[in-house]
């Protein structure tokens, strides 16, 4: 899968499918995005291949008070990932949005939905919690493997 900003100055490549992919309806994630809730592919750092461009981290409040690095185009702004602290450098959460064929994409999960818009429907949805989730209950065990790889 490949991807990249608005403007095309950068460009990036993902070298293995996600781990896991989050839609969050946080207010948060619907503030940065500005819209109803952000779609995040989860893929270690280290299979995101910068093709174009330098990407510039940027340090950002989040919900959690501990902050997070917005990885965004120096031209336009775009983010196109981002580093929460709880999960570190070594996982990218990938915005969604960001890549040539986002429709191929699906979530896994939708979290933080108490704070969902109320015209969002999710009656469909298999995996629906009104905050986050346990990661062991729902993760693919080779996805499991993969985030043990990197955590140490």
């Amino acid at each position: 899968m490949q991807g990249g900003c608005i403007c095309g100055a950068v460009r990036y490549r993902l070298k293995t499918d996600p781990m896991f992919v989050h839609c969050c309806h946080c207010t948060w994630c619907q503030r940065e995005t500005g819209s109803a809730f952000g779609v995040n592919a989860l893929v270690e750092t280290s299979n995101i291949e910068i093709l174009i461009g330098a990407p510039e981290p940027v340090a950002t409040p989040s919900a959690s008070g501990k902050g997070q690095t917005i990885v965004r185009c120096q031209s336009c702004r775009t983010a196109v990932w981002s580093h929460y602290h709880g999960s570190g450098p070594k996982i990218g959460f990938v915005r969604v949005g960001t890549l040539d064929h986002p429709h191929d994409v699906k979530p896994d999960v939708h979290i933080f939905t108490a704070s969902r818009r109320p015209w969002v429907n999710l009656a469909n949805e298999k995996n629906v919690f009104e905050e986050y989730y346990d990661p062991e209950a729902l993760w693919p065990e080779d996805s499991k493997i993969r985030r043990a790889a990197i955590s140490g």
